[in-house]
């Protein structure tokens, strides 16, 4: 046998599917990483929710980008196997294979774990019937006032197309029944430009009036915007309200050789994201059939393209949890100093 083609048969013993690695499924490993981190009993609190809006947002952003490019490769009837051994298909086989379990802890650790520990600190994300009437009446004077003014309620029937929804926005699926005794199918959008989780004390602005005591209650908006639901549908019964959250496709690609102005490509790609497929559907788990059936068909996905989970949807907002002034709950700030043996020297050196 020559010696070059000695050396080619050297080579292919190493380019075989066991010696590589799916980059889709690394950085899922890698993310879980960063799981790990949140769901580390030894960190402090505000730490590991810290972490938990991480994780989120990373997951958010694999599926604007990779998953969506995958699903494109598939789209386009791609099904070559590559030097990892995976085909398209199977990758995204894959990714919900792992991804599904990993959120799904997620958010048990953060009802079971989180939430009991954060109300340990006097820190309780409560809901409105847990309130006093006190605290209602102010509340309902905040939807009033902050809240109602920025809701846009679209129905969706036979005579108004469904409505657009934008990416990563949080929105509540609402079914009502009419004067006439008809049911229509309406979308309420979770707006963004107010606090995800709004702070009752803040609202009360009053600290003796929760009993003189420094605790902190929190109820998530959507929750509130629920408990309110019925005053953007006067006269009109409520049959359900779930929430459900949708990520697009924001994968860009720029053909430089082809732009006559760079910054003017750059423009029109950005806002076309806002009109990308969609790649992941989550929804509440308690969401009745035949409002699932209603987005699914309208989105144009398949169930396998759906999270089923358990309220809240969207963890990344929780975050702001992290500027709450429980200081004993983070890790101690770090104070530079310059080492012992490095001061001798300076000292020594003067």
């Amino acid at each position: 046998m020559k010696r070059k083609d000695r050396l080619k048969d050297q080579i292919k013993k190493y380019f075989v599917p066991e010696n590589f690695i799916n980059r889709d499924l690394s950085w899922i490993e890698f993310n879980k990483r960063v799981l790990e981190e949140a769901l580390n009993p030894s960190l402090p609190l505000l730490e590991r929710i810290k972490f938990i809006s991480i994780f989120s947002s990373n997951l958010d952003e694999f599926y604007m980008i990779r998953v969506s490019g995958i699903k494109e490769q598939i789209a386009a009837n791609i099904a070559e196997i590559t030097i990892d051994g995976f085909t398209p298909q199977k990758t995204l086989h894959e990714i919900e294979k792992r991804t599904q379990p990993l959120v799904s802890d997620l958010i048990e650790y953060w009802h079971h774990v989180i939430v009991p520990e954060l109300a340990q600190h006097d820190v309780v994300l409560t809901t409105i019937d847990k309130l006093t009437s006190g605290e209602r009446a102010k509340l309902n004077r905040y939807f009033e006032e902050q809240i109602y003014p920025v809701l846009t309620p679209l129905a969706f029937d036979p005579s108004r197309p469904f409505p657009y929804l934008s990416n990563l926005s949080l929105s509540l699926a609402v079914t009502i029944k009419d004067t006439e005794g008809e049911m229509q199918f309406a979308r309420v959008k979770v707006p963004g430009i107010l606090p995800r989780l709004v702070r009752i004390d803040e609202i009360l602005q009053q600290p003796g009036e929760n009993g003189g005591n420094s605790e902190i209650k929190i109820i998530w908006l959507e929750d509130l915007i629920k408990a309110n639901i019925h005053r953007l549908f006067p006269k009109m019964k409520i049959l359900d309200t779930f929430a459900f959250r949708v990520t697009r496709d924001t994968d860009i690609e720029i053909q430089e050789d082809e732009a006559d102005d760079l910054l003017e490509m750059i423009e029109e790609n950005i806002r076309q994201r806002m009109f990308g497929n969609v790649v992941r559907l989550e929804v509440e788990k308690d969401m009745p059939q035949y409002m699932l059936d209603t987005i699914i068909t309208n989105l144009e996905l398949s169930k396998q393209e759906v999270q089923s989970l358990r309220a809240p949807l969207g963890l990344s907002g929780v975050m702001s949890l992290y500027s709450l002034p429980l200081h004993l709950v983070k890790d101690k700030p770090y104070l530079p100093k310059l080492p012992k043996v490095f001061e001798e020297e300076k000292t020594s050196s003067r």
